[in-house]
């Protein structure tokens, strides 16, 4: 325990790095006791065979401090048919001892562990092989290179990629296992971002998989579980069912993003932010089934542990559906009767990604000037510097990162030798967050990710007769919401972890040219064939949808579904009625700046000169007033402001969040030509949110 301790909070305090590319983290007894015990069941069920059985060999690829073998040893007479691997040197030592050491207390006598290797197991199937270490380990690793393993255990690391591209700390590639992904998992998903898939964890599920050959045998992981349920796994969910013939899924929960009352270092069994589960899958002959559990959300760390020893798990078998979907939810059949959105529009878009907010966002436009053109020659430096060099080293060890938010993309700008150019026309209006407009320095350059917006909003011109309907992207753990823009929007418009789609109704050419209408002819004709009305047009059909999307019960009932998959869209029985409400929200959301201000009561305080300068607002307790500074506070909020929420927030709360003058990234909301601006803002906001409350209860039946 002291070694393991040390072990872990060495890494976590002083190499920060290391810990987050090798997903460092100490697996709890409970948590190996539970996964031997079931693989136990499994031999036992399955094959007719026990632990120590001859023929089963064992391997724990990524073995870290070697508590995996070291709880096995009691279990087992010999150990001949044990394997562990681990690529770091100093956890490499205590998996020694810690084995060892418990060989020592069993038996009285101290033996070496002939099984363990220092090697990076996903290395193996590249076949490279570490000359760093003795010939003594070279035999080891030989030794197990020919072993027929029959189960595999353990704990992978679980790190996705580096946050930020500045931190230079990528994970390695693995040429032959990321070919394996890139033609099973990868080729086989729907998704459009598949970068989650080589994570290092679903790296050695893929090569665990590969590793049995075409042997029977048993996997066991306690990994990050993103894959059970999130869109970019479907494929990664389809060859699991395929190469095993039985899976059982144990949900441990505590995702921070899914459940942020039950995450962290209180509910996670690892007191890390993603999501953790057990997956035990088997591959053997007799009846397909795959079964999944979950522990309550609310549950604390040690009443996961403590309820993982009693083993009283209640597994429910699922059915996934045609699209590997293994937690399918409630209404997939009446949902997949719906029209889908990206059948009724031609074109659609993630919002635009910047990847470095801080320098092409600001609600200043001189402040936003002098932070790109410092920018655009530091980065056109680096081009300079790039071409003389010849190009002899890598670019990430070329770059320097003290000056520079780099991202993959202006890496390979770089690389090509484009140099940026600054151009005043290139400012233009966003959407950055709800009700949150920013000027946004619009370049291909500094832009990590522009994606259709040069032909949705191509010009400013185009601001003045295009809408697109944005709303939260697939995957998305925050409820769903939309919002209709006539400008550029951010990908993270209903905040940070999660994206935003835009369905616009008109898209240009890049010069601005050639408009033309996003909703297909086809789709037009089956909303008027439906409604038996030929005089039904696009512009109606675009806020019918955006009517739709905002009902209650639609949202309630197809929740579940919405995380899964674009929206679909049931024709109501009140198309008109729809259509009506659609514009007048239309009208709110977009034109809200033009609104008069809900009428709430000044409290000014007499000891003060009235000001309306804004450094940070706070709701009261109550969220019946606003205090925008010390000198003024707006009472009276109605209730219903708060039943209008985008996300996790209300409008007004977005509006509060954004607007506050901060360091880092330097941001400043308070406007010299018009300095009443955020106070009218709130005002505004509240009279949006109440208006829209109504409309939205005024809806009539969204099914027949």
């Amino acid at each position: 325990h002291f070694l393991d301790t040390i072990y872990e909070r060495f890494f976590r305090g002083y190499s920060v790095k290391v810990a987050d590319t090798h997903g460092i983290v100490y697996t709890p007894p409970a948590i190996v006791n539970y996964m031997w015990t079931s693989v136990a069941e499994a031999l036992q069920s399955d094959f007719g065979l026990t632990l120590s059985s001859p023929g089963v060999t064992i391997l724990d690829p990524c073995t870290g401090t070697g508590n995996f073998i070291a709880n096995l040893l009691p279990r087992l007479p010999h150990r001949d048919q044990l394997f562990a691997n681990e690529v770091m040197l100093m956890p490499y030592y205590i998996a020694a001892l810690n084995i060892e050491h418990a060989y020592l207390d069993l038996t009285g006598r101290y033996e070496s562990f002939e099984g363990l290797g220092f090697v990076d197991t996903l290395d193996m199937a590249e076949g490279r092989q570490m000359t760093l270490f003795t010939e003594k380990n070279t035999t080891r690793v030989a030794r197990q290179r020919q072993a027929p393993i029959t189960v595999i255990i353990g704990n992978p690391p679980y790190n996705v990629g580096q946050i930020n591209e500045n931190d230079n700390n990528k994970n390695r590639k693995y040429d032959v296992i990321d070919s394996r992904i890139r033609d099973t998992y990868a080729r086989d998903s729907s998704a459009t971002l598949k970068t989650q898939l080589y994570d290092p964890y679903v790296k050695f599920f893929r090569w665990a998989t590969d590793r049995l050959g075409d042997r029977d045998g048993i996997v066991c992981f306690v990994s990050n579980n993103s894959f059970v349920d999130q869109i970019a796994f479907d494929g990664m969910r389809k060859h699991l069912l395929q190469d095993f013939t039985r899976i059982d899924h144990l949900d441990l929960r505590g995702s921070v993003r899914k459940f942020p009352k039950y995450a962290g270092t209180t509910h996670n069994v690892f007191g890390i932010q993603v999501g953790v589960g057990i997956t035990v899958a088997v591959r053997c002959t007799g009846e397909r089934y795959l079964r999944y559990a979950r522990v309550r959300e609310h549950w604390r760390k040690e009443e996961k542990l403590g309820w993982l020893d009693k083993r009283q798990v209640d597994w429910h078998t699922l059915t996934p559906d045609e699209r590997c979907t293994w937690l399918v939810p409630g209404h997939a059949a009446e949902f997949a009767a719906f029209l889908p959105i990206n059948e009724i529009f031609e074109r659609m878009s993630n919002g635009v990604k910047t990847n470095r907010d801080a320098v092409v966002y600001d609600f200043r436009r001189e402040a936003l000037i002098t932070r790109v053109r410092q920018f655009i020659d530091e980065y056109n430096s680096e081009v300079d510097r790039w071409r003389r060099s010849g190009g002899k080293v890598t670019v990430d060890d070329f770059v320097r990162y003290d000056r520079i938010k780099w991202s993959e993309t202006l890496k390979r700008h770089l690389q090509r030798g484009a140099y940026a150019e600054f151009e005043v026309g290139k400012i233009r209006g966003t959407l950055y967050r709800q009700f949150t407009k920013e000027l946004l320095y619009f370049d291909t350059i500094l832009i990590d990710r522009p994606l259709q917006f040069p032909r949705i909003f191509p010009t400013p011109a185009a601001e003045e007769e295009n809408l697109t309907v944005a709303l939260t992207s697939l995957g998305s753990e925050k409820p769903f919401m939309t919002l209709i823009t006539d400008r550029i929007c951010d990908l993270h418009l209903v905040g940070a972890g999660s994206g935003s789609q835009c369905f616009p109704f008109y898209t240009y050419d890049p010069d601005g040219s050639h408009r033309r209408e996003n909703i297909t002819d086809p789709a037009l004709d089956r909303f008027r064939t439906h409604y038996h009305d030929p005089q039904i047009t696009k512009w109606d059909v675009f806020h019918y949808i955006y009517a739709l999307l905002h009902h209650s019960a639609y949202r309630e009932r197809f929740a579940d579904n919405l995380k899964r998959e674009l929206p679909r869209i049931p024709f109501a029985p009140d198309f008109p009625a729809f259509v009506a409400i659609g514009r007048d929200l239309a009208r709110l959301h977009v034109h809200y700046e033009s609104l008069d201000p809900w009428p709430l009561q000044w409290i000014e305080d007499p000891k003060q000169p009235l000001s309306y300068r804004v450094e940070r607002m706070r709701l009261s307790k109550d969220k019946t007033s606003l205090a925008l500074n010390s000198s003024l506070t707006l009472a009276g909020i109605p209730p219903e402001t708060y039943e209008y929420r985008l996300g996790n927030r209300s409008a007004l709360e977005w509006v509060i969040d954004q607007y506050r003058v901060s360091e880092n990234p330097p941001s400043d909301p308070n406007r010299d030509d018009d300095p009443e601006y955020i106070v009218r803002l709130v005002g505004q906001v509240v009279r949006v949110s109440v208006e829209t409350a109504a409309l939205v209860r005024s809806l009539p039946a969204a099914f027949a």
